[in-house]
């Protein structure tokens, strides 16, 4: 029989006191590891992430910089013919081509309007740019016959267009049912064909240099309709494919075209617009007073041009996700504007 004395095993005291040790070794250890992963971690960060973000902070800006630079050599000294100048965007797309030192044309059906936007850039002066006193050609839209003189008129006397902004314009409300012909036929002349009539005019002098900008200024509606405005969606719509077309065909001769397609704007487009008598419709729209302004949308479109850009969409939220849903979920969107049209018409019969 062996005999086990109780000093031969240590005390309860003992063995505590050892594995508290061995615990704070452990945590020791454990500490120093995670400062030093810590350190490792921080040095990493300070010789790695934030120069890398400096250096992406820098590449950027210096990309923004060689983008207005090349912007600005592009629009200095370019000849550039506005339609619709008279009033709205046309005249806030005048007044900001007029201060990048463009030559404008500017272009219209009242020859007083024009005089007195010309008068109002010969006042606005320009330290850093050369500024020109612009030409103005009368001329409608809707008559194809003035619309190929005025083409005439403008290469004659400036002998070339770099930039070509396709602007006027005019708008409708009416039902489908009540519109007469007539009235679709005359928004299509103004919004359409006069537009294309001009393009047409100005392109082969274009084609031979192999130098030109075309812009139209459609809508939200060319890509997405809503009710009550058949007769402009249908003219929007039209301008979208023609200028869709003709992208593609002169891209062979670098001539660059830009569709901007805005949403609402602070005009007076909707007080403006034909109704389906042919009368004016002489209401601002709640939306529309509440769009963007036209000095918002006219510096859109010289970025859009100077960065060359071939389409710009300008539209809030609800307009932007719209023309997303209706090629996404056409059975969604086609009903949403099934419930737009009977609110509109209970808001009329009330």
């Amino acid at each position: 029989m062996i005999r086990v004395k109780e000093k031969d095993f240590p005390s309860f005291e003992a063995s505590a006191d050892f594995l508290a040790g061995e615990i704070v070794c452990f945590l020791s250890s454990c500490g120093s590891r995670k400062t030093v992963q810590k350190g490792r971690l921080m040095d990493f960060t300070s010789t790695v992430i934030i120069p890398l973000l400096f250096g992406s902070v820098g590449i950027f800006a210096l990309f923004r910089l060689l983008q207005w630079m090349r912007m600005r050599a592009y629009l200095q000294e370019a000849v550039v013919v506005i339609t619709g100048a008279t009033s709205g965007l046309g005249k806030e797309c005048a007044k900001a081509f007029h201060a990048a030192g463009c030559k404008l044309v500017l272009c219209g059906r009242d020859s007083e309007k024009l005089q007195d936007v010309v008068q109002q850039l010969s006042t606005v002066t320009n330290h850093r740019k050369k500024t020109h006193k612009p030409h103005t050609v009368v001329f409608d839209l809707s008559d194809t016959k003035t619309v190929l003189n005025a083409a005439e008129e403008i290469l004659k006397y400036l002998g070339h267009v770099d930039i070509l902004i396709n602007n006027a314009g005019i708008s409708f409300r009416g039902t489908i049912v009540d519109t007469v012909l007539d009235v679709d036929k005359k928004v299509m002349e103004t919004n359409y064909f006069g537009p294309i009539a001009l393009t047409k005019a100005l392109l082969p002098s274009m084609i031979k240099r192999r130098q030109g900008h075309i812009v139209a200024i459609s809508s939200v509606q060319g890509k997405i309709s809503i009710p009550f405005r058949s007769a402009y969606a249908a003219s929007k719509h039209a301008t979208q494919a023609f200028f869709d077309c003709l992208r593609a065909e002169v891209e062979q001769y670098d001539i660059d075209v830009t569709v901007i397609s805005p949403g609402y704007i602070q005009t007076n487009l909707s007080r403006n617009a034909v109704t389906a008598d042919g009368s004016h419709y002489g209401v601002t729209d709640k939306n529309t007073m509440e769009g963007q302004t036209a000095a918002e949308v006219a510096q859109v479109v010289l970025n859009a041009v100077g960065q060359k850009k071939k389409e710009v969409l300008v539209a809030g939220l609800k307009p932007s996700l719209a023309v997303y849903l209706r090629n996404l979920c056409p059975r969604l969107f086609f009903s949403l504007m099934a419930d737009r049209a009977k609110k509109e018409r209970k808001a009329k019969a009330s």
